[in-house]
């Protein structure tokens, strides 16, 4: 009995039609038909999934004289979406476009960051006798600075964003990559992580080290110190934010690709579970964000919102799936 009767006979013991066996091994229905009438030959790795779906071994099925088995089915694979095939063009595709991309991300969250950096140090010029403006005046024109760089980072940011949005599923949904794709993947993952361990370290150290201007200008207690610490003190996060981001970009495009990490198929899972929660609450936080700081004026200070609510997010996923789990 050759392979392709071998197919049919183990898929129909089954009680598999061919798009059942297609899901159970993250193909089309079409590569399947395919094999059954002998147009096409299964890759080796689709094989050795056979061998485990059906309960029969390799030799079985590529030995046409081989000793008859009877096959066991293996168990039910869990509930959602069908794995999507994904061919190496289309794996290189996204890490080509990923990498050009991913580059903007960074220098536009890193402009977010750096846009209350005029207004602070305007108004405090103004407000210490070092400029020849009012107040109003002042905070005006840091203002208007401050709309200027988000819109040239939103700018920035948007085409990127769209460019990507094609390739949004690999964050949710579960993927089938084709024969010798995840080597490939795996190799150009292991190249980067020198470059993303080092890159992780320095851009974390800088956020750290930022706040050490602003200690030691209080220390001297300085006001108009004070101000120009936080403007470096905005200028090393954003700077570090920016390394973060260059390098855990690319290293999160791999796990994308090889379903590790954050994007394995159990989290992607739970992800799908909480993404209506997580942009209800991110747009809370939005406008709480830009509420306090227009009423206050202290864009300097209220920047601790966003990393008290990341905080907040990561304890309140934690408390959801703790009260989801079985007693």
């Amino acid at each position: 009995m050759i392979l392709a009767e071998k197919i049919m006979k183990l898929r129909k013991a089954q009680g598999w039609s061919q798009e059942e066996l297609a899901m159970r091994l993250g193909v089309s229905r079409q590569s399947v038909s395919k094999w059954e009438s002998m147009a096409s030959m299964p890759d080796l790795d689709k094989i050795l999934k056979m061998s485990e779906l059906f309960g029969v071994s390799t030799d079985y099925l590529l030995k046409d004289n081989a000793a008859e088995e009877e096959g066991c089915a293996a168990p039910l694979p869990e509930e959602g979406p069908a794995p999507r095939p994904i061919s190496l063009e289309e794996a290189n595709a996204y890490m080509d476009l990923s990498a050009r991309c991913h580059k903007f991300i960074a220098l536009a969250v890193a402009l977010f960051i750096l846009s209350p950096v005029p207004l602070v140090a305007i108004a405090g010029m103004a407000e210490y006798g070092r400029l020849t403006l009012s107040e109003d005046v002042a905070s005006a024109i840091g203002l208007l600075c401050l709309f200027v760089i988000v819109a040239a980072g939103v700018a920035i940011l948007l085409p990127s964003g769209i460019k990507l949005e094609r390739y949004e599923f690999l964050e949710k949904e579960p993927i089938a990559l084709e024969y010798g794709v995840a080597g490939i993947v795996e190799t150009k993952r292991e190249a980067f992580a020198s470059t993303y361990h080092s890159g992780l370290v320095v851009g974390i150290v800088l956020c750290i080290l930022s706040v050490v201007p602003l200690f030691f200008c209080m220390a001297l207690e300085s006001e108009l110190a004070c101000v120009f610490a936080v403007c470096l003190l905005l200028t090393l996060i954003a700077v570090g934010v920016y390394i973060i981001i260059r390098v855990a970009c690319p290293w999160e495009t791999y796990e994308k690709l090889l379903e590790e990490g954050d994007y394995s198929r159990e989290h992607k899972a739970e992800n799908r579970r909480n993404d209506p929660f997580a942009g209800f609450y991110w747009c809370l936080t939005t406008a709480i964000y830009l509420a306090v700081s227009f009423y206050t004026g202290q864009w300097a200070r209220t920047w601790i919102i966003w990393p008290v609510a990341a905080v907040l997010f990561a304890a309140l996923l934690a408390l959801r799936r703790m009260l989801r789990q079985p007693r």
